[in-house]
């Protein structure tokens, strides 16, 4: 599939104030692309958030809040900043549109607007997004097990912690290890580590199965889950689904004192995010809690909110 080809079946979201030129822009884009709207910024702000649209069209001038300040706070968002934004507006001096540039808009038209010339903006914007978008998951996935790598926890974990905090909504984080997998490597050779990480790592992504959870590898044979708007209940659902799923692999492992067959010891840990609190204290309390379950003789995981 060319880039070009990637740049159709976008997600794009019109906010005008004025439902006529809405109506114009949805004509144009609905045969290539899922067609969003908002009539004011606070709702353009809402829906940016909530679905995360691929491109923004957005109208200059609207009462209560200008796009210059909508485009100031979707900058201002770690989950928004990277949605391109064109700015369509009646405006059309040089002025006007370096205010819309270095408000962080990617590009400006000028109504009233030529319909292919919208087309062919939007298709440039949403191919360099795509293209974008594919360099930056490679920098946040693990190049070996093709889950997160550590970067892209820690950018996930920001992120949610945030909009968790401000919804009053649990998290919950596991903290995986894989038992003796230092003997295992001396019993196995290294390829055949690599291969364990590898499935070990699709076990995991088969557990850990909601659009919103995250599977990164943490370092060595560590992996970390990451499992917003869940509870304590259901984060020991996952890791029972954990256990389960890497048993059914039967891994051989001679040298583990845990079982025949490769096992993990997990930590968990859930807590609501609150203003005075740092992401940090999740890890910190999942770590403890998986040192606890490799005290008790692996192959468990042990608990705690």
């Amino acid at each position: 599939m060319s880039w070009t080809d990637m740049a159709r079946n976008g997600r794009i979201l019109i906010v005008d104030d004025a439902m006529e030129n809405i109506q114009i822009l949805h004509h144009a884009l609905q045969d290539e692309h899922d067609v969003l709207f908002a009539m004011n910024g606070a709702k353009a702000l809402h829906i940016a958030h909530n679905q995360r649209p691929d491109l923004i069209l957005l109208d200059a001038m609207m009462p209560d809040m200008d796009g210059y300040a909508v485009c100031r706070e979707l900058r201002a968002a770690p989950g928004t900043r990277d949605i391109p934004i064109i700015f369509v507006t009646a405006l059309n001096s040089p002025e006007d549109e370096t205010r819309a540039l270095e408000a962080g808009a990617a590009d400006f038209i000028t109504k009233p607007v030529n319909v292919a010339v919208v087309r062919a903006r939007v298709r440039t914007q949403l191919t360099v997004k795509r293209q974008s978008d594919a360099l930056r998951e490679l920098t946040l996935t693990d190049g070996l097990t093709g889950v997160a790598n550590r970067r892209g926890f820690d950018e996930a974990l920001e992120a949610e912690w945030r909009r968790c905090g401000r919804a009053k909504f649990p998290m919950s984080l596991i903290i995986a290890d894989i038992d003796h997998f230092k003997t295992f490597n001396d019993a196995y050779g290294h390829q055949a580590g690599d291969e364990c990480l590898v499935q070990v790592g699709a076990a995991l992504r088969r557990a850990a199965a909601r659009p919103q959870d995250l599977v990164a590898r943490y370092g060595g044979e560590e992996f970390v889950i990451l499992l917003p708007q869940e509870d304590l209940g259901g984060a020991e659902a996952v890791a029972r689904k954990l256990l389960e799923e890497v048993a059914a692999l039967k891994i051989p492992h001679e040298r583990s004192s845990a079982s025949p067959w490769v096992t993990l010891s997990m930590g968990i840990a859930t807590l609501t995010p609150a203003d005075d609190a740092l992401p940090g204290v999740l890890i910190k309390t999942a770590d403890a809690l998986l040192y606890q379950a490799k005290a008790a003789g692996r192959n468990r995981y042990c608990m705690r909110t």
